[in-house]
């Protein structure tokens, strides 16, 4: 019997009926994660992108947290097109990112999250074939934040086009949703730290680059969409918790920053604006 106030897991998707995608020689496996919950109002979005990319080998995988909207009908809806998905409570995003990941059987892991859409239908095709072409371990490209309510109006144009100690340092990574990496970095690097709340992302991007020395390559086009808001963006007392938790994470691979540092970052947050 389940513990009191336990939903029960519900799982779907292609791989429970015995179908399991895998690598060829000319086209490798990308897995695409998207965790989610309670997002029923923007959620059907993001996967119709994913189903328009002209990429034609793509396991995708989907990971809700035990929502209380309609997220498991829409699941269920496109069970036919998900390879795997699963809906439990969860420990917050990160674990479900790390249960994501773990589920994932591609050469590449990227995250397109519930509420962001891709910007064309080549996306996945571009990145792969930027790996093809380069043999890096991880590749990152440019996003567009936008009204929530309006995908057309632009607020903001997320563009950096390096992986760099001296921007970590000021608290500036590359576009988390944009991040496709070797499975393999995961596997040897381990996942996301769940003891952040909000900057685990920032962490794991620092420690590929400074612990296990990972190269990359940029894709100079905006591959990715995404609504104005989240968790990173919600309020004054989330930004000082990320900020301090930008430093926590600095100090833990070996890099020096404090809070002074971290104000180098507000031009570049500034010139990104759309007036």
């Amino acid at each position: 019997m389940l513990a009191e106030g336990v939903l029960p897991k519900k799982e779907g998707g292609q791989r429970t009926h015995g179908m399991q995608k895998r690598s060829s020689q000319d086209k490798p496996l990308v897995s695409i994660i998207t965790v989610v919950f309670n997002g029923a109002a923007t959620l059907g979005d993001t996967i119709h992108s994913i189903l328009q990319q002209t990429y034609d080998n793509i396991e995708y995988i989907i990971v809700d947290g035990g929502s209380g909207d309609a997220t498991i009908d829409i699941l269920r809806q496109y069970d036919h097109v998900i390879d795997y998905w699963i809906s439990e409570k969860d420990n917050g995003i990160y674990d479900a990112m790390n249960k994501a990941i773990s589920l994932c059987s591609g050469e590449y892991v990227g995250m397109l999250n519930s509420d962001d859409i891709f910007s064309g239908k080549n996306v996945v095709q571009d990145i792969i074939d930027k790996f093809c072409a380069t043999k890096v371990d991880a590749v990152f490209s440019c996003l567009n934040i936008v009204d929530k309510y309006n995908l057309k109006k632009i607020r903001r144009k997320y563009r950096v086009a390096r992986l760099s100690p001296a921007l970590l340092r000021i608290g500036v990574m590359p576009p988390h949703p944009t991040f496709y990496c070797k499975r393999s970095c995961y596997e040897e690097g381990g996942m996301y730290k769940t003891d952040y709340k909000i900057a685990a992302d920032f962490e794991m991007l620092a420690r590929l680059l400074i612990k296990q020395k990972i190269s990359w390559s940029f894709i100079d086009k905006v591959m990715v969409t995404m609504r104005s808001g989240g968790l990173s963006n919600s309020g004054f007392m989330t930004s000082i918790k990320l900020n301090l938790e930008t430093v926590r994470a600095c100090k833990e691979n070996g890099l020096y920053t404090n809070l002074l540092f971290l104000a180098l970052k507000l031009p570049i947050r500034l010139f990104e604006l759309v007036r």
